[in-house]
């Protein structure tokens, strides 16, 4: 593994590594990383493209399709611009500011998707439990105070984790093994006392993973308790299917970023390149695969796409 020395006087840079022991392999991890954020870009920006151009679409369930879509964009490009320059250039410099930046703006994304997907439970809950009055609870200008108010949530709880490690003295050793900045890889390279930031950022992720799940949780709840009170078949089957989709993207989201939070503070038997590996397939494989589930699962959607994708 490649080392690096800096004294405390020179230039205030880190460097990312990129995968530690597989240095030699980047050029073909770059391989399928590339495809999959091409498509991750390709599926979430036709998303933005047919949902912008059809009235029809203009309605709670497609516009917080958006949000998801807009955090998807934004997750994966914090990453893998840096990622894929450190892979094909070895372009490993990255300024303390230019760090702090990514890593402000990567976690502002991923705790207002959290937002997005209680705000999708919520709306199903409507859906299914409170039909006649939907279009009433639920108005676009509603849909969108929600979202600003999980982005203004976002900023709030992140800004002081940067700012927390912005005080932090660095001083020799300046490799941050990962290849993007991640708040503990930050954090473990400190000389300084971390002990604040490290409860810091326990506690964001198990209040916001705690919060925002027990939530989604109780929608769930009271959506299974309606359901068991269909008589019909045919309805308690279709009352389900209008849930699949947003059930899938929220397991997929949630449960990677549970394993890569807690393995980078307690997973010391797990290797590095495995941990770093996964960390960075969480923030491709999601963002990719969340516009095929929604096209393939929500049929107005589907329909739409394949009037442009479709058109001589």
């Amino acid at each position: 593994m490649s080392s690096f020395n800096l004294t405390s006087s020179g230039p205030p840079t880190f460097i990312l590594n990129g995968i530690p022991w597989l240095e030699a392999d980047h050029i073909r991890i770059s391989i399928p990383f590339s495809m999959f954020y091409l498509i991750t870009l390709l599926g979430n920006v036709t998303v933005l493209f047919v949902v912008s151009k059809e009235q029809t679409l203009h309605k709670p369930m497609f516009l917080l399709l958006c949000m998801l879509a807009l955090t998807d964009i934004g997750l994966s490009t914090c990453v893998m611009p840096k990622a894929l320059c450190i892979f094909w250039f070895g372009f490993k410099d990255i300024t303390v500011d230019g760090c702090l930046t990514q890593l402000f703006f990567l976690y502002v994304f991923a705790i207002t998707q959290s937002a997005v997907l209680v705000i999708m439970a919520f709306d199903r809950y409507i859906a299914i439990c409170e039909p006649l009055r939907y279009a009433t609870i639920l108005t676009n200008a509603r849909i969108v105070k929600l979202g600003l108010v999980g982005l203004i949530r976002a900023v709030l709880l992140i800004l002081p984790e940067t700012l927390l490690l912005r005080r932090l003295p660095f001083c020799t050793n300046r490799v941050i093994l990962h290849t993007y900045c991640e708040h503990m890889a930050v954090v473990k390279i400190s000389c300084g006392d971390t002990a604040v930031n490290r409860v810091y950022g326990l506690v964001i992720a198990f209040v916001i993973i705690g919060l925002d799940l027990t939530l989604i949780g109780l929608s769930y709840g009271l959506i299974i308790r309606a359901v068991n009170k269909i008589s019909s078949k045919k309805a308690h089957q279709k009352a389900l299917n209008t849930c699949t989709a947003h059930i899938c993207v929220m397991l997929m989201s949630y449960t990677p970023y549970l394993f890569s939070t807690l393995t980078h503070r307690f997973g010391q038997g797990i290797a590095a390149h495995v941990h770093i590996l996964l960390a960075n397939l969480y923030l491709l494989v999601p963002p990719m695969l969340n516009p095929i589930i929604y096209g393939v699962k929500t049929k107005e959607l589907r329909d739409k796409v394949g009037k442009y994708t479709c058109r001589r």
